[in-house]
């Protein structure tokens, strides 16, 4: 594991070491982690937590690293003497890895020291808004896909070593039954999938020649790629090659389509390759797929079992950045905590104050119903009524709910306390939350709405803050 803690902005050492000169290090503050709305993303699904927890583990600065920050005759020595024991010794909370979430949610909550909560920004941004945004993608593209499965095929479309190996996490966290990447399969124990490329076949002297090359060295994982010359050639080139495997005792598993119209020429292989005696064998279609074109495909009946999505999935290609930032919302004057709010003409940009917490809302079948953003400490009652932040005349009344608290605890005094779950538990987890959501919420286009409202609580907080520094209500 590397250690990450100069994975940070100057501005933030900058900002440490004021605060250190100006006698605010030690002053306690508070930090939301949450998102803000983007037309593409109607939910997230978050994922990064495991490697924040281990970046705040390892947090500490090396001799090295502190050498070359006095290298740049911007810190002032103190300061710099005061790194060589630096570490993290206040509290986090988060929703679980693979929980559904909303923008304005404080998905994460640090209470610390202001010069640590300061100073881990740039780097819990940095891994939780990755891996957040291309889970959130896969569970899209796994929506789209109606019960087909999809495996992540993006690592040589990645930006970069790490958004292919954490991205293929965080894509199995969205859905993804499986990755290409070996190296993330090895490190997660996730399947990992692939068949071979058009440069086999082009390497031998005829595609039929290639075929049974493949099929000789894997007479029972047998899925073969018929796109390189004649898609319907290449398809009757395969049933020749299944032909011959079954007649030695093999079962092939099936072809892969990989450009042209997916739509039409998977119809026509299901159709050869069902005439021909194999009904089993599963038609795979890569390339350039997203939930948009899933729709479409689903539209037009296409015979696709199993899809492979590659460069739109692992960079989010029409959303590429989830728009996570980290906030003030309390800090500690003379032993009291003090709520703080940015306030803005955007209506977007204007954050919730206070040391908060974060509720789910089920009915009594087990369905999600709502969100409540509260203060830490704030009694919820029944019946609750909902009311819209901005909107007041629309209300929702629950008589009979159930309620769960999202946020553990994950560090307490430094020390994480929070028992980290395996990858295939957090898959479990994400897919049970997902299916707590009815299909309304989370329709790729004009989804329904999802209420995620403030307490009473906070929107008394909220405008007594806003009126006290701005005259309005």
């Amino acid at each position: 594991m590397r250690n990450l803690t100069m994975m940070t902005d100057l501005y933030q050492l900058t900002m440490m070491d004021g605060y250190f000169l100006q006698g605010k290090a030690n002053e306690t503050a508070v930090f939301d982690v949450f998102f803000r709305q983007k037309d593409t993303i109607n939910y997230a699904v978050f994922a990064g937590l495991e490697q924040a927890i281990d970046y705040i583990k390892d947090l500490h600065f090396s001799a090295e690293d502190i050498s070359y920050l006095r290298s740049l005759g911007v810190f002032h020595d103190e300061f710099l003497d005061y790194l060589a024991s630096f570490k993290f010794t206040g509290e986090m909370y988060s929703v679980c890895e693979g929980d559904i979430v909303y923008p304005q949610e404080p998905i994460v909550i640090i209470k610390a020291p202001l010069i640590e909560a300061q100073f881990i920004e740039t780097a819990l941004l940095n891994i939780i808004s990755h891996q957040t945004l291309i889970a959130t993608k896969s569970s899209r593209i796994v929506t789209a896909a109606n019960g087909k499965s999809v495996v992540e095929f993006g690592l040589r479309r990645a930006q970069g070593p790490d958004a292919g190996i954490y991205g293929a996490r965080a894509a199995i966290i969205g859905g993804a039954t499986g990755t290409s990447n070996v190296l993330t399969g090895q490190m997660f124990d996730i399947p990992v999938k692939g068949t071979h490329a058009h440069s086999w076949v082009m390497s031998f002297d005829t595609e039929l020649d290639a075929f049974r090359a493949f099929a000789k060295v894997y007479p029972d994982t047998c899925l073969l790629l018929v796109d390189t010359y004649d898609t319907i050639q290449g398809i009757k080139n395969a049933i020749t090659v299944f032909n011959e495997l079954k007649q030695n005792g093999h079962k092939p598993i099936g072809i892969r389509l990989d450009s042209g119209d997916l739509a039409y020429l998977s119809k026509v292989a299901r159709k050869m390759l069902d005439d021909a005696g194999f009904k089993d064998a599963v038609v795979m279609a890569s390339g350039d797929i997203d939930e948009y074109l899933l729709q479409s495909l689903n539209a037009q009946g296409a015979k696709i079992d199993m899809y492979g999505v590659g460069t739109k999935l692992i960079t989010s290609e029409d959303t590429p950045s989830l728009g996570g930032v980290y906030k003030l919302s309390a800090i500690e004057h003379g032993g009291i905590m003090e709520p703080r709010m940015k306030i803005s003409d955007s209506l977007v940009k204007v954050t919730n104050p206070g040391f908060k917490t974060l509720y789910r809302l089920y009915d009594k079948s087990g369905m999600a119903v709502a969100d409540l953003i509260a203060l830490k400490d704030e009694k919820i009652p029944k019946p609750l009524v909902l009311t819209h932040e901005t909107e007041r005349w629309k209300t929702t009344t629950l008589t009979d709910y159930d309620i769960r608290p999202m946020h553990h605890k994950i560090f307490d005094g430094g020390k994480c306390v929070y028992k980290t779950p395996t990858l295939k538990e957090i898959v479990q987890f994400a897919l049970a939350e997902k299916n707590k959501f009815w299909d309304e919420y989370k329709r790729i286009d004009n989804p329904q709405i999802y209420k995620v409202n403030i307490s009473d609580g906070l929107y008394e907080l909220k405008h007594k803050i806003l009126k006290e520094h701005t005259g309005k209500h």
